[in-house]
């Protein structure tokens, strides 16, 4: 069974959580910003769902350090 939206939205903004990033939406569209742990802060907006959960799983698998 496919997951629904909103359970996949909860499901990527717990992920952006434990990986210290604030997730929002604006629409239909993304943002994701981290500014713990990091030099400079990190900011990614307009992305869809599918970006954010790419981006997400690159930043889990890439360890602490992004």
């Amino acid at each position: 069974m496919e997951e629904s939206h909103a359970a996949r939205e909860s499901r990527l903004r717990e992920l952006a959580s434990r990986l210290l990033f604030t997730l929002s939406n604006e629409g239909s569209l993304y943002s994701l910003h981290r500014e713990a742990d990091v030099s400079q802060p990190i900011r990614h907006d307009g992305l869809t769902l599918d970006e954010v959960e790419e981006t997400l799983n690159t930043w889990k698998l890439r360890g602490p350090n992004g």
